[in-house]
């Protein structure tokens, strides 16, 4: 039982990936976030590199034809530099806002965006060189193992398939006339660095599914650390208990102080009391002001019987309100013709005692109350 207790086997809860998340602890995935940056740089060079090339190529050309008085004019200088930043910052800028659109998504791909300082806090833990050792020889220091021989033979794999796949176009270049065979040269470089990058893929494919379901590991609790939250969310379970059982003591005082204004307690007997009362000038129906079962409604019943309050032993009906009516509430419609002959037995009762009517005719034991509300 002691090892169930500290094994974690538990899905950790919203709370916990909530904290853990404060803290900085999420699912990050380094192949995902280098293989979208390296990918992303390739595309941008494939889209920006000859606009870039062109440039450095037209600023190279402007800076070697310099005239005999322009290379003593100190003021050239400037003008140089900033011919050279007109014609490069468009595509260089362009470039680098590709590979910085790469660089962000690959970071939030996995988990999202999150930003604390407290995984920015120095961890002394991690200085510790056994546990340096630990993360070396472990089960990460293995996975993170597999995964460079995995990049290793991917990549070159997919640089021996760029050789064959352009080597006739490299063996070719020296045909070609200056200064085409370097802008065809810049494009087969791009098309391989592009191929080298997608090559990444794969890996990246594999590693983002296992940090996800290492982070959902390493966040699992013990059936013990779940109880401990649930406790602690929803407040001890005996002082919950305590606290409901001061409210039903407070509530039935309440009821037991609305019992003398009643004009009828209805009874199951034995096990329901329920108290009702009916202002003609306040309300549209009947309202309970109190009632209960067992101990309770014994209790209810020797108040009224203190105060004169008419007992009514109507097992049916005293059932179908305590189960469907609830304390300073209206009697449902359904009952109303079966608590109008209640209320009119007790009328005609107080009347007859007052020596103000004749004796009334016993109240029928079937009283109207519909299928649907028997209980």
């Amino acid at each position: 039982m002691a090892a169930d207790t500290h094994e974690k086997t538990e899905e950790p809860t919203a709370k916990r990936l909530q904290q853990a998340r404060d803290k900085g602890q999420i699912a990050r995935s380094r192949e995902l976030s280098t293989t979208l940056v390296l990918v992303f740089s390739a595309v941008a060079f494939l889209l920006f590199g000859g606009y870039i090339a062109e440039s450095l190529f037209t600023v190279m050309q402007r800076a070697f034809a310099l005239s005999r008085d322009e290379t003593y004019d100190f003021t050239h200088m400037f003008q140089a530099m900033g011919f050279a930043i007109s014609e490069v910052s468009l595509p260089l800028l362009g470039y680098l806002m590709l590979t910085l659109i790469g660089g962000v998504y690959g970071s939030i791909a996995l988990g999202g965006y999150n930003f604390t300082w407290k995984s920015a806090e120095p961890k002394f833990s991690k200085m510790n060189p056994i546990n340096g050792f630990k993360r070396m020889f472990g089960v990460n220091g293995l996975v993170e193992l597999l995964k460079a021989i995995g990049k290793f033979v991917v990549v070159a794999f997919a640089a021996y398939i760029s050789l064959i796949w352009f080597k006739d176009e490299a063996l070719h270049l020296d045909m070609e006339l200056y200064p085409r065979n370097i802008f065809h040269a810049l494009d087969l470089i791009a098309w391989a660095f592009l191929i080298l990058c997608l090559a990444l893929i794969p890996i990246a494919a594999i590693d983002v599914p296992y940090q996800s379901w290492k982070h959902n590991e390493e966040m699992k609790m013990t059936k013990q650390e779940v109880k401990d939250e649930r406790k602690n969310a929803e407040g001890d379970p005996q002082v919950k208990s305590r606290i409901r059982r001061l409210q039903y003591q407070a509530a039935a005082r309440r009821m037991m102080q609305e019992v003398p204004k009643a004009d009828v307690v209805v009874t199951n007997p034995t096990h329901f009391s329920v108290a009702i009362k009916y202002d003609e000038k306040g309300n549209r129906a009947p309202v309970v002001i109190a009632k209960g079962g067992d101990e309770l409604a014994m209790h209810i019943r020797k108040i009224a019987a203190a105060h004169g309050v008419p007992l009514v032993a109507s097992p049916m009906l005293a059932r179908a309100i305590f189960h469907t009516t609830e304390p300073d509430e209206e009697i449902p419609e359904k009952l109303f013709m079966a608590v109008a002959q209640v209320l009119a037995y007790v009328y005609q009762l107080k009347a007859f005692k007052a020596g103000k009517g004749k004796r009334p005719v016993p109240l029928k034991k079937d009283l109207p109350i519909p299928p649907e509300m028997r209980y």
